[in-house]
């Protein structure tokens, strides 16, 4: 198990992305672990899904656009375990479906909020936690979208693109911390935050993977590599999982 004994905290643990994430980490050994999302009821089916697991598991609900209570959701896990070695920062939201001058500023303020502060709050949390003690891991979500153009998706697109940026600057700043910063940048796979995308806008996007849309186990390796001692030579990565999306 790749691993084995290491603390692990999940941001955004909710949906299939989030937990698929949630029992990979107990699946690869983690002994401890820290799950969290705004949603009560998809925290609780996180739980759920981790109870045979026989990792040590705890949850909170958590708001990342909160900073304070990101670092609640740290804090219970230096509490519990007396330290972090893994933070996944997987919480996010799609903008709706528009063309510029037709989204509102609410729709921006909410991309901006949860996609790229709310990773922030998760970063400096993680930080906080991880500085003077063991090597540390931090894991970003974002997107292809953040490294293309989708159209009538700018909040979406523009924030993803922060949170890549973002990364690449905390691992500069944090490596003579020694704590590596990585994002994940996943290809389209149908989820819980599609539920409002058109059938039309779902179809374009399928054909615009050569291997098809993806399913959240398709990613978790990326995420278990990033977090795994292999990766300890890895930091600022922006590692495209995408089915091919990005080569046409």
């Amino acid at each position: 198990m790749r691993l084995s004994g290491k603390i692990a905290v999940l941001a955004g643990s909710g949906g299939r992305l989030g937990n698929t994430l949630a029992e990979r980490l107990a699946a690869e050994g983690v002994s401890g672990l820290v799950v969290g999302d705004v949603s009560q009821q998809e925290l609780d089916n996180t739980l759920k899904s981790l109870t045979p697991t026989g990792t040590a598991v705890h949850g909170e609900r958590v708001d990342v656009r909160d900073g304070a209570a990101v670092d609640l959701l740290l804090d219970a896990a230096l509490d519990r375990f007396g330290r972090v070695d893994i933070m996944i920062n997987n919480a996010g939201v799609l903008s709706p479906n528009g063309r510029i001058h037709n989204l509102a500023d609410a729709d921006w303020q909410m991309a901006i909020e949860v996609n790229l502060l709310g990773t922030l709050n998760g970063i400096r949390s993680a930080v906080r936690a991880m500085r003077n003690s063991n090597p540390g891991s931090i894991i970003n979500t974002a997107s292809v979208a953040g490294l293309t153009a989708w159209p009538y998706a700018a909040p979406y697109c523009v924030t993803k693109a922060a949170v890549v940026q973002l990364t690449k600057v905390a691992a500069v700043e944090y490596a003579r911390d020694n704590i590596r910063v990585n994002c994940v940048c996943p290809g389209v796979f149908p989820s819980n935050m599609h539920r409002d995308t058109p059938q039309e806008a779902m179809q374009a996007l399928a054909g615009r993977h050569p291997l098809g849309f993806g399913a959240p186990s398709d990613l978790a390796g990326a995420y278990t590599y990033l977090a795994s001692d292999e990766a300890r030579w890895t930091t600022g990565l922006a590692m495209v999982v995408d089915g091919g999306y990005m080569l046409p």
